[in-house]
């Protein structure tokens, strides 16, 4: 028997790739159905959301959501990767930038933003990922991103090293955050440090290691969250009557929902049927998990 449907939440070790993560929570689940929401570099710890069977499904809406971190921040020394493991381009006396001065330029990049993500990102450029252009020796420049970092806070400094806070939205890239911090103070920085605290509502509360998973007598005990548990935790919720469920699961148009974004349509007898958004004056569904009385 393989895990049940739903998401599993993992506290990725350091050093591991989200693909690793993956890999090892196949032979677990005992299924290849397995999937991740927003990617983790290796370097990065923290929640790493897992969809198993047909909530892999989902991972494409996680990924839309906000998340937090903690990380750490040196000034003082900017590198290719805009983090610890590039190599160190510049080298700047940091002693110098006061608190005062850290705060001033903490606050304009708190808000609705437009981020030039690292060159080292996954961000495709003509159908080639950012990073492995980089590595093959070519300079990438990328276009500016809207995003909003509704929390950049330094919890404690300890000379050139900052330890922050970052609740962002997807597709913030905390690295760049710590080089654009650096650029602004004229001393240059980078992150030393990161670990991602929350995805959405899945925070490291309900995170579990992989020795930890591993210690489950069999795939059907992995701590999974019920597909339709995880819908009602991430999405609004729309009660259907049993006729809306049917035509729903088969593909039709209902009354629109009139919220914003993506909403969880849910049977009368509790089981999630889709996810669906306004548009065109009607809830589409864009995705669908069974039918329904299935």
């Amino acid at each position: 028997m393989s895990a049940p449907d739903g998401l599993l939440v993992v506290d990725k070790p350091a050093g591991w790739t989200s693909h690793d993560v993956v890999g090892r929570t196949r032979r677990l689940a005992a299924t290849k159905k397995v999937g991740h929401a927003g990617t983790l570099d290796p370097m990065a710890t923290g929640v790493l959301v897992l969809g198993i069977g047909r909530a892999t499904r989902l991972l494409g809406h996680l990924s839309l959501t906000d998340k937090a971190y903690d990380a750490t921040i040196r000034l003082g020394a900017t590198t290719v990767t805009d983090d610890a493991q590039g190599d160190v381009v510049t080298t700047v006396d940091a002693s110098g930038v006061t608190d005062a001065a850290v705060a001033a330029v903490l606050a304009t990049l708190t808000g609705a933003i437009e981020q030039v993500p690292s060159s080292v990102s996954a961000v495709k450029v003509d159908g080639k990922r950012s990073y492995a252009r980089v590595r093959a020796g070519e300079t990438v420049e990328l276009t500016p991103r809207s995003v909003t970092v509704s929390r950049f806070e330094v919890l404690a400094r300890r000379g050139d090293e900052l330890d922050v806070a970052v609740e962002c939205t997807s597709g913030t890239y905390v690295r760049a955050l710590a080089r654009d911090l650096g650029a602004a103070l004229g001393v240059g920085g980078h992150l030393t440090a990161l670990r991602r605290t929350r995805v959405g509502p899945f925070s490291l509360d309900r995170a579990r290691t992989l020795e930890q998973l591993a210690e489950a007598p069999s795939p059907e005990q992995l701590p999974v969250v019920p597909l339709d548990a995880a819908v009602a935790a991430s999405f609004p919720r729309r009660e259907l009557t049993d006729d809306e469920a049917v035509d729903l699961s088969y593909g039709k148009k209902l009354a629109p929902t009139g919220a914003p974004g993506t909403v969880g349509a849910f049977s009368p007898q509790g089981r999630c049927i889709a996810l669906v958004e306004d548009s065109g004056g009607a809830a589409r569904a864009s995705v669908v998990f069974a039918p329904a009385g299935s």
